[in-house]
């Protein structure tokens, strides 16, 4: 984990997000990039890309160098490596670019609750980037004045398609060193007897050479219900889950459960593309 990306409004939810960034990178000796979004009208924005001379677009830039300068100044950030990236693309997609340009390797979000970002990130935002993101995305809530992982919760329809990014998994998960709580939501809607359960995650986990887990099945009315009681149930640290990037949440997180998991969990969430 060398470079970590931390999309920021300079609000108290994304310092919070920063925050977690900050331990992290001076956990794995990482450099963290900053990237305020400066949203303009569309025809500004075409207009600022032929014509840097913008007055507004320069106000703008120069107010976010200014803030990204006293961000650099709090305590928590000293020794660390900053790098400031300044978009006019949606949230969504301008994380998208700066994760491709730079080799991001963690995307670090803050939020509030259903809202997602305050002022910068609305509605369907949050699962946007979730959903789109190549990169796997952490979304913090709350404030972490130490950011440790004991219990992770994995949740999955453990189909061969959630392997690829299980051994992201796997591997956060040794870094931190957390045990993995595999989870499978049984629903009424979404019915699997315990043995065809049992024997699906068995064989899942026997294709990865790693101990350090439990298997876990979970009835109740949703699969987001579900995951988030179970975890509850265990005062778990993180939750984890596979998304299908553009194409939705996998076949197990299908609709709408992504994003309300994201939204509503009150744990930290970190999302991994298949």
């Amino acid at each position: 984990m060398k470079k970590i990306l931390v999309p920021t409004d300079f609000s108290s939810q994304a310092e919070n997000a920063l925050r977690v960034a900050a331990q992290l990178a001076k956990k794995f000796n990482s450099e963290i990039h900053l990237l305020h979004i400066i949203e303009l009208p569309l025809h500004k924005v075409d207009a600022f890309s032929s014509n840097n001379n913008i007055p507004e677009a320069i106000y703008f830039m120069k107010l976010a160098h200014k803030q990204f300068e006293e961000l650099g100044e709090k305590d928590y950030l000293k020794d660390l490596i900053l790098h400031e990236h300044v978009n006019f693309h949606e949230i969504f997609k301008g994380v998208f670019h700066v994760c491709k340009k730079e080799s991001i390797d963690l995307v670090i979000m803050g939020s509030n609750g259903a809202t997602g970002f305050k002022e910068m990130l609305i509605g369907s935002n949050t699962e946007k980037v979730v959903r789109t993101s190549e990169t796997p995305v952490l979304v913090i809530k709350n404030e972490h004045k130490k950011f440790k992982v004991k219990d992770f919760v994995f949740a999955s329809d453990f189909k061969d398609e959630s392997k690829k990014p299980f051994k992201k998994v796997i591997k956060l998960a040794e870094n931190l060193g957390a045990k993995i709580h595999l989870l499978m939501v049984n629903t009424p809607t979404k019915f699997i007897t315990s043995n065809k359960a049992n024997s699906r995650m068995e064989k899942f986990v026997n294709d990865f050479d790693f101990k350090n887990f439990t298997l876990n099945i979970y009835n109740d009315k949703s699969i987001e219900q579900g995951v988030m009681n179970f975890s509850q149930s265990i005062d778990a640290d993180l939750i984890g889950m596979s998304t299908h990037g553009r194409q939705g949440i996998s076949h197990f997180f299908n609709g709408s459960i992504g994003e309300d998991l994201v939204n509503h969990a009150r744990r930290p969430v970190i999302t991994f593309k298949i």
